[in-house]
């Protein structure tokens, strides 16, 4: 549940912030439109409303739609024609989707109505706002887009929401019909005219802001990864000195030099590293888990770098097909095909996959006496009596086999629809809901290996993790115990998911360290 907050986003003054989508979508901000928008939106639509009345057709403001686009819409029916239009592409099926995405799925819709090139009116505009503002969110479901032409059906429901028809959820969650929501807080429902209807579903809005929440969130968990890494390598008896800022320059990839300071920065003035850092040490080579983080971490680093200019791209965009031009032409185009997009959604799937393999290897070491550098089989208290994390790097193999198909782009199909009109599609919603599942899927892993690292720091015992390393143990330890018999695991591996997932373990370390790159 989303709940609603006082911070404002203005739409239509300047471009977008992928923060901007994260604040409203997942935080409650509410949305105005600026006064120039409106002017901007009131302008194309005088250009729509002298095509209203012409014997020549014009597409979506009196032909039909798809392969329907031949049919030549008398006046009189125009109107029915865009309620028509949202009521038969409000299909979708199965669960429903996240507030969050249909936040900011409509925050999306909106932006591109605010540039004031699909030529609706003000007031609709201004509706999509007051809905957003209100709290109401229409109800969508997991499955109706191809990622072309628009989100079509997931973007549907959403103008069927704003004339008032279909079903909500209030602010707290509350289910509701839309008409009573609109009508409790003063929002008149729309009536749609030429043009509008299909201005409404027309763009890359649902797959857009997931990719926004997707890159907000693997920016956080990149850092915790590299926090689990430092926590591993510090507990294995690893070396950092593999992670010295002259190697890295050796191969100046921006990310990998970032994540090899952050490992440094979290392992400094660790005592259990400083204990085998003598002559004595047989060890020359940490293994690739270890190792080669930077590398791993890094590469993740900058593939989410490039979707992030990806978003920023089609943040600043308008898209919508007939658009209404500078020059006040309206226009057919392509610019609602989602393969920016989607391209850069498997990326990243790939990205978390490869990020939780590692992971779960470092885990693996833990648990290994061969590997572990003398720590008890399975960090178990009584190896044979007790189990230790032995099952908690199951789960783990379990979620990473699991990333690895879900790394299986969605961006190489395409199913023909629309009688062949649209015989191509992206497919970048299904790779959004992918990703996802992915991001969950490695937000888990993280969680266990940090759980797992944690109990390897207690059992270096009497030597103590460094400082950072220390606050992330502390925080665990107000809601886990340390070593000891057996217990219950799944709600120790759910707390730490909690840590993760909410900040608090890269709160806790940068109150240590300072931010971390």
């Amino acid at each position: 549940m989303v709940g609603m907050s006082e911070q404002l986003i203005v739409l239509g003054a300047q471009t977008l912030r992928i923060e901007d989508i994260v604040a409203v979508a997942r935080h409650g901000a509410s949305v105005e439109l600026s006064q120039a928008a409106l002017e901007r939106i009131a302008a194309s639509r005088r250009v729509v409303e002298s095509l209203a009345a012409d014997v020549e057709p014009h597409y979506g403001v009196s032909t039909g739609f798809g392969a329907l686009a031949t049919r030549h819409i008398p006046v009189e029916l125009r109107a029915q024609l865009q309620r028509s239009l949202v009521r038969s592409h409000a299909a979708g099926s199965g669960a429903e989707v996240e507030r969050e995405v249909v936040r900011a799925l409509m925050t999306l819709r909106l932006a591109t109505l605010a540039t004031g090139r699909t030529g609706v009116r003000p007031e609709v505009a201004t509706t999509y706002a007051a809905m957003l503002t209100a709290g109401i969110t229409p109800v969508v479901h997991e499955y109706g887009s191809l990622g072309c032409s628009g989100d079509l059906a997931p973007l549907a429901h959403c103008a069927l929401a704003a004339m008032g028809e279909g079903p909500v959820r209030l602010s707290d969650g509350t289910p509701s019909d839309s008409a009573a929501a609109l009508e409790a807080h003063g929002i008149p429902p729309i009536e749609l005219r030429e043009k509008e209807g299909l201005a409404l579903i027309n763009g890359t809005d649902g797959m857009l802001g997931m990719l926004c929440l997707a890159i907000a969130d693997l920016r956080a968990l990149l850092r915790v990864a590299d926090i689990a890494a430092a926590m591993s390598i510090e507990g294995l008896l690893g070396t950092d000195d593999v992670l010295a800022a002259d190697l890295q320059a050796l191969r100046p990839q921006p990310g990998q030099g970032i994540s090899a300071a952050n490992i440094r920065t979290v392992m400094a003035d660790s005592p259990i590293r400083h204990s085998h850092d003598t002559e004595d040490c047989p060890r020359v080579q940490d293994a690739y888990s270890l190792r080669c983080a930077p590398q791993v971490h890094g590469a993740a680093r900058d593939t989410v770098e490039h979707a992030a200019r990806v978003a920023a791209y089609e943040l600043a965009s308008a898209i919508d097909n007939p658009v209404v031009t500078l020059d006040g032409r309206v226009e057919s185009n392509g610019n609602f095909h989602g393969a920016p997009v989607a391209y850069v959604l498997d990326f990243l799937a790939i990205v978390a996959a490869d990020v939780a393999s590692m992971s779960e290897r470092r885990t693996d070491r833990f648990l290994d006496r061969a590997r572990s550098n003398g720590l008890p089989a399975f960090l178990a208290a009584d190896p044979g009596v007790d189990s230790g994390h032995m099952i908690a790097q199951y789960t783990q193999a379990a979620i990473v086999s699991e990333l690895k198909r879900l790394a299986v782009p969605a961006s190489v199909d395409s199913i023909p629809s629309s009688a062949m009109q649209e015989d191509h599609v992206s497919m970048g919603w299904s790779a959004a809901r992918k990703l996802r599942r992915s991001i969950d899927g490695l937000t888990r892993v993280l969680a266990i290996e940090i759980l797992t690292a944690a109990r390897g720091l207690d059992l270096r015992a009497p030597l103590t993790p460094a400082p950072a390393t220390g606050a992330v143990v502390a925080a665990l330890r107000a809601g886990v115990p340390s070593v000891g018999p057996d217990r219950f695991l799944a709600p120790e591996i759910e707390y730490a998911v909690r840590l993760v997932a909410s900040g608090e373990v890269l709160a806790a370390v940068e109150a240590v360290t300072g931010p971390l790159g």
